[in-house]
């Protein structure tokens, strides 16, 4: 590794690894990965790996790094690809075939990690790898399930990042009711066996920390304050645009949080609701012709129609719906990726549920599976 990147002024305090390290040495064996999604950060690229590898040299058990190319048009894959080579096979780049979006490729670097415990974090420099060991200390001492990071003092727009930041940080925890202050922190550390019982889809990597309330206790999830540094080099690939899909995403987020099991309660519900409103305005129509008025030109007759119609037609989608949880749920293994020139093997073995005992790792050294460790 050069000098140039150890001395990086981005991540120049490294105080943190060796007492976290320490820590893990006496916690359970297990294995990490890092998983790192890059769309056009070909300044970054090899520094990002420098940086992981720096941080982690001192981590005294097995770990791997999945750098994930997004379909990248500035060169990101061969520069990610060139200091993979360097670096060793503990490092591995996943191509997609073209730009999936961060969370979609999130999940493809999720489904090629073999560790039993994995931790995201950008590719922008802004997240510090240094980070990951104390993270993860905490995530088994503390017997959870994820553990998240928190931005406290942020290094970036007040305008364009820090204000939509905290407006929809408030407005997710009303609706998820998941009191974490910085939900828009990429830098998580996961069980890999809980972050695996769900599926990320559109821009859903914003809510994870919801997604996982669906399958552990919000007791099982914790927040870490972590360092955040000022992006040097590229270009952010945020902006005022995020804010509105966040909005849309916040939609499905509450439904699926509340009738993801049951979307038929809730068109049901509206449709028992619109048909019942129908069904009065329809049977007052009726009592009226009984006693001999006309109904025929009044639009409370169109209207009552077109009520029952519509809830019976709300009442169909819900039974519709159920259906299509059933397939939705028995088939959790569809991907919203596809990597280029096919999948390699281990990407799509599940990590083990269990590991074999394994001895704290010397630094520097890299077993024949590609493991640092």
């Amino acid at each position: 590794m050069s000098s140039a990147s150890l001395s990086h002024p981005a991540f120049g305090e490294p105080a943190l690894a060796e007492p976290a390290a320490t820590v893990l040495a006496a916690l359970p064996a297990h294995r990490l990965s890092v998983v790192v999604p890059m769309y056009n950060e070909a300044e970054n690229a090899a520094e990002l790996i420098d940086a992981v590898e720096s941080s982690l040299a001192a981590y005294p058990w097995p770990w791997e790094l999945v750098v994930v190319d997004d379909g990248s048009t500035d060169g990101t894959g061969r520069a990610l690809d060139r200091r993979a080579r360097e670096a060793g096979s503990h490092v591995r780049v996943l191509h997609l075939a073209r730009n999936f979006r961060q969370t979609a490729a999130i999940q493809a670097g999720i489904d090629a990690a073999r560790g039993d415990v994995i931790a995201t974090l950008d590719g922008d420099l802004q997240n510090d790898p240094a980070d990951i060991p104390r993270m993860v200390a905490r995530l088994l001492a503390e017997d959870l399930d994820m553990v998240a990071g928190w931005r406290r003092a942020r290094h970036d727009g007040v305008l364009l990042r820090r204000v939509p930041s905290w407006l929809a940080n408030r407005l997710i925890r009303r609706v998820s009711g998941l009191q974490f202050q910085d939900l828009g922190c990429s830098l998580k550390v996961f069980r890999a066996g809980v972050l695996r019982q769900v599926r990320l889809y559109g821009e859903m990597h914003r809510f994870i920390p919801a997604w996982l309330a669906t399958v552990t206790s919000p007791s099982r999830m914790a927040e870490e304050p972590v360092r955040h540094h000022a992006r040097h080099a590229g270009h952010s690939k945020y902006g005022l645009t995020r804010t509105f899909r966040v909005l849309l995403d916040l939609l499905a987020v509450h439904f699926f949080l509340r009738f993801g099991t049951r979307p038929g309660h809730f068109f049901g519900g509206i449709g028992l609701v619109v048909m019942f409103v129908g069904s009065v305005m329809l049977a007052y129509l009726g009592y009226l012709k009984l006693m001999g008025h006309s109904i025929g030109t009044r639009p409370m007759l169109s209207l009552g129609f077109f009520l029952v119609l519509g809830g019976v037609q709300l009442l169909t989608t819900g039974v519709l719906a159920e259906l299509l949880m059933r397939v939705y749920f028995d088939a959790g293994r569809a991907k919203p990726y596809r990597i280029r020139g096919g999948e390699p093997a281990d990407s799509v073995v599940p990590a083990p549920a269990g590991i074999q005992p394994v001895v704290p790792a010397q630094a520097g050294t890299q077993d024949e599976a590609g493991w640092h460790g």
